[in-house]
């Protein structure tokens, strides 16, 4: 039997966590080799795309960047950046316009620095920072810097002090920090209400699964995955002969190679199965860095 190679798309739930996700897709297929690109936090839903098998090893070349719908409350400042957290401050919230929020938010567009929330999946001394959050540790993270490509003002409710974004984001970006940082941009404090990721690593919402429910026996369960090379639109392709195939297959470098200037190719068969990833060298050929099936 074929080992599963490729994509599940998962819409998470809220409540659950990422690793939750992915032990459940491990159990379903009853594959260890299974990673997701890109954490959620639990409350937070949408896509997270699970790599399956050898297409764990294609998540370091798929596009980094990510999409966002959330709501921010003003007035409200929190332990975690958001509702989840405990409350530290409750402060009247000034009247504001959509233009006068949408001029606020510009300071946020395009490349900034960044303040990771107290609770959030950065080292500290070899420590989650969660980790040392949850003992009651006040930390002082380092800004680091993030590009924001796109951030939307798409709904103002005075009534609720909440507004509603969409954000287009380089990986490591917080929206727990943009709610935070504009409202103390405002000074009145902020938090996100609610988030839900729409785009992750190229994938969208519109392909996004249901989670399975987890089988009582190990790989007893089904998902459909997305083929491996659906995933890498961006770069460019080259196709095998079958002679050249078996040379991929124990690892040798196949000429002549693309024309461009691409740093990375992917390499499918005549058939168009993904056989892994390329790399152009100087001699007008491509060498292997990725093979699937391979031999020897």
């Amino acid at each position: 039997m074929t080992a599963p190679i490729g994509f599940a798309v998962i819409d998470k739930p809220a409540g659950l966590t990422s690793h939750a996700c992915v032990a459940r897709i491990r159990r379903l297929l009853g594959i260890r080799r299974v990673g997701h690109g890109g954490t959620l936090d639990p409350a937070v839903t949408g896509v997270l795309p699970i790599a399956v098998g050898q297409a764990t090893r294609l998540l370091p070349y798929l596009p980094g960047e990510k999409t966002y719908r959330g709501v921010i409350q003003l007035g409200i400042s929190t332990t975690t950046d958001d509702l989840q957290g405990e409350e530290l401050s409750k402060q009247f919230v000034p009247d504001l316009s959509s233009a006068s929020l949408d001029q606020a938010l510009s300071r946020f567009r395009g490349a900034i620095n960044q303040q990771p929330p107290q609770v959030s999946a950065v080292h500290v001394d070899g420590e989650r920072a969660y980790a040392r959050a949850r003992r009651g540790e006040q930390m002082e993270l380092a800004a680091r810097p993030v590009t924001i490509h796109q951030l939307h003002l798409l709904e103002w409710d005075a009534a609720q002090a909440q507004l509603s974004v969409e954000v287009h984001c380089s990986a490591g970006t917080y929206i727990r920090s943009l709610a935070r940082d504009l409202g103390a941009a405002l000074g009145c404090g902020g938090c996100l209400a609610s988030l839900r990721r729409t785009q992750a690593l190229g994938f969208h919402d519109h392909q996004a699964l249901s989670l399975p429910e987890a089988p009582d026996v190990v790989g007893q369960g089904e998902i459909n995955l997305l083929q491996p090379e659906l995933a890498l639109p961006h770069l460019p392709r080259r196709l095998l002969t079958a002679s050249e195939q078996l040379d991929w297959s124990c690892g040798r470098r196949i000429t002549p190679g693309i024309s461009g200037t691409a740093n990375v190719v992917v390499v499918l068969s005549e058939s168009g199965r993904m056989l892994g990833l390329g790399v152009p060298d100087a001699d007008d050929g491509v060498k292997p860095k990725v093979v699937f099936e391979a031999r020897g």
